[in-house]
């Protein structure tokens, strides 16, 4: 891992659309949502982004049918490309 940070920033990521998908299957579409909204905003690949456990549990912590409707998350993305996610 680099030591030089490029863009620190807190986001509040939406999860309204994990409401759209099947009950069971909402906490795990919520993690597939945080991690395509960093993507998108940091561009960064998909294999280079790395969440912390506590954003895991917090999506998690009401069960698999009741994620939050959105999450503050604070990113850091490095040199190399790297990015560092976790709960804000």
């Amino acid at each position: 891992m680099a030591d030089e940070v490029l863009k620190e920033q807190i986001y509040t990521v939406p999860l309204r659309v994990v409401k759209k998908v099947p009950i069971w299957k909402r906490a795990n579409r919520a993690v597939l949502e945080v991690r395509k909204y960093l993507v998108r905003h940091l561009k960064a690949e998909d294999a280079q982004i790395k969440l912390d456990s506590s954003i895991n549990e917090h999506l998690w912590k009401r069960g698999c049918e009741k994620p939050p409707l959105s999450i503050r998350i604070r990113a850091v993305k490095f040199a190399d490309g790297e990015v560092q996610a976790e709960l804000a």
